[in-house]
């Protein structure tokens, strides 16, 4: 605590002015925060001061490769900090804008909280994330990512590494050579050829360890409630319920997370229904299985052995008699333990926490909606769409008129199931409550903000016929039961409705109310509703101009000749208050308005 002492000497005693800016309007800024000792009702008071800095922080809590500590060095300030006990990480957490942990560290709900927001991103570097508190992290708008392929290879073939030595008890036979003794007899083994293995959880790593069994005549079935069934059957596996798995397998390979559900899944009711002198793996979760009720089985003949590299509590009572049992082969987590992998996870991991600090798409976010990398490409730009016309019909609407119902529609030449709408939906949903509110939206808290501030977001997808080749054709985003501070922005229907495409990859409005439009949705807009005559596009032009300010485009979309119309207007700059009044003073302008994107 000394230095947070000193600090806050340094800090109180400082002289020169300290500039608040708000925190919307800066990309990146670097703290000094002061945490005090706890308080009487266990909150921490934390202060922090803001100053302009090019670069984020990233927090390292365990070893990471050398290569993804280079990546992250060139993009970051890297604080590797390893071993921190609670305390201190929730100390620590509110100077960083991410943090990347390894299974070791526990990131609880009182972490986020303690960062003030601050964290952006928790990268886990590995598969698993029990963890994270993922519930805590949704409502604190943090994304989290995982590395879930690079050491996918490596944790199947410990896991093959294990049936195998387990099968042909070779530690067993290792230890009893180097005590001088020569026990062929004692540790026969047994053949893998024609036994069935099951795979519990089919996921990537389960998958992997299903192709290997393959290779070495097993046969192989899986349990997994979510793996899909063609999957499994194009490498000859076939999925059949968890009691038919564990009831007819010569071998058990675990590879499910561990979730409430799965929580000491095989236990003495479970251990019952397996085949007398079942074979068990476990490179998964230790807390899957119940280690009391193992030693039990084990003790009674029903499982012959097994063979663990992950346990309930890491590393494992000294005194466990699951260690030490002689018919249990234990390794200590070295399932994604090889150079390759380690520096894969390294790179995999330190790639996603930058492109996620960049504000880019994560292909493997765990609590955001999970969109394939070729997909997130594909919907890039109606990505922007999506937000900007949340944006704008939010910013039409009325003050005082409280948003509740919105519906967005999609246009699309693609079947409804080639077309998944959750990312489209979160991003119009930040575009909704970011201009109103003082809370940062993103990816991961959309839903759960929306609901939080009773706004209920139904979507609509419209198939029309043309070529599949671009997903989407339109978005449109109508909110109902409100005035509009722009009435032409009413659809005859009666909501506030905009609606917009993606030209030559660049988001465009295409429609306000009942008007045509073709304005690109970059910038600022004022759109003026207007009498339909000569000369109004150059009068608000030479206005504008005279004020200094730089129109990029306009466009006019009209009712007929000579009738009403909408000129949209692209601005780089905010007008000042005098120029929107002059604008509002042309005797053919009927109303107007100016849209800060």
């Amino acid at each position: 605590m000394a230095a947070s002492s000193s600090l806050t000497s340094n800090l109180i005693s400082s002289k020169s002015p300290i500039k608040l800016t708000s925190l919307s309007s800066l990309r990146w800024k670097l703290p000094v925060t002061v945490s005090l000792p706890r308080r009487h009702d266990n909150r921490r008071p934390v202060f922090v001061v803001y100053s302009m800095d090019a670069k984020p922080t990233v927090l390292v809590a365990e070893k990471l490769g050398e290569a993804g500590l280079n990546l992250l060095k060139d993009f970051a300030n890297v604080d590797c900090s390893y071993n921190l006990s609670p305390e201190e990480l929730c100390i620590k957490i509110s100077l960083c804008d991410a943090l990347i942990v390894r299974s070791g560290t526990k990131v609880s709900r009182e972490v986020f909280e303690s960062s003030g927001g601050r964290l952006k991103v928790v990268g886990r570097a590995g598969v698993g994330i029990d963890n994270v508190d993922l519930g805590a992290a949704t409502e604190h708008g943090c994304l989290v990512v995982n590395a879930p392929t690079a050491n996918t290879v490596a944790a199947a073939e410990h896991g093959i590494a294990l049936l195998t030595a387990m099968a042909r008890n070779v530690a067993q036979a290792d230890a009893s050579i180097k005590a001088g003794k020569w026990q062929r007899n004692k540790y026969v083994g047994v053949s893998l050829v024609g036994k069935t293995l099951a795979v519990m959880g089919f996921g990537k790593v389960g998958t992997e360890v299903a192709r290997r069994a393959k290779g070495l005549g097993m046969h192989v079935i899986a349990h997994d409630p979510y793996a899909p069934a063609d999957r499994a059957h194009a490498i000859g596996v076939d999925l059949v319920s968890f009691d038919e798995a564990i009831s007819k397998a010569d071998f058990l390979s675990l590879h499910m997370p561990l979730t409430p559900a799965t929580n000491k899944i095989l236990n003495d009711e479970n251990f019952t229904k397996m085949k007398k002198g079942v074979r068990i793996v476990n490179v998964a979760r230790g807390g899957v299985i119940d280690e009391d009720a193992l030693v039990r089985a084990l003790d009674a003949g029903i499982v012959a052995q097994a063979a663990l590299d992950v346990f309930t509590v890491e590393p494992p009572p000294q005194d466990s008699k699951l260690i030490h049992h002689e018919n249990v082969t234990v390794t200590p987590h070295l399932g994604a333990s090889t150079k390759e992998a380690q520096e894969g996870v390294a790179i995999e991991i330190a790639e996603a926490v930058v492109g996620a600090l960049r504000g880019e798409l994560a292909a493997t976010a765990v609590n955001a909606p999970m969109v394939p990398a070729e997909v997130l490409t594909e919907l890039k730009p109606y990505v922007t769409l999506a937000e900007k016309l949340g944006r704008l019909a939010v910013q039409l609407v009325a003050g005082g008129s409280g948003v509740k119902s919105v519906k967005v529609t999609y246009t699309s030449a693609r079947a409804p199931d080639d077309l998944d709408t959750r990312l489209l939906r979160a991003m119009v949903t930040k575009g909704l409550i970011e201009p109103i509110s003082s809370v940062f939206v993103n990816l991961v808290n959309a839903d759960f903000t929306a609901k939080q501030r009773g706004v209920r977001i139904s979507e609509e997808r419209v198939v029309l016929d043309g070529s599949p080749e671009s997903p989407l054709q339109s978005i449109k985003v109508q909110i109902a039961n409100v005035e509009s501070r722009f009435a032409s922005a009413i659809s005859e229907t009666g909501e506030v409705t905009v609606e917009g495409k993606v030209k030559d990859g660049v988001p465009h409005l295409t429609k306000v109310g009942g008007f045509e439009v073709d304005v690109s949705l970059e910038g600022n807009i004022i759109l003026c509703r207007q009498v339909d005559q000569p000369g109004m596009i150059g009068t608000v032009g030479s206005l504008l101009g005279e004020e200094n300010v730089n129109v990029s485009f306009m466009s006019v979309g009209r009712t007929a000749p000579r009738k009403q119309a909408i000129m949209a207007i692209g601005v780089d700059e905010q007008p000042s208050k005098s120029a929107l009044k002059r604008i509002g003073e042309i005797p053919a302008v009927e109303e107007f308005v100016f849209l800060d994107l």
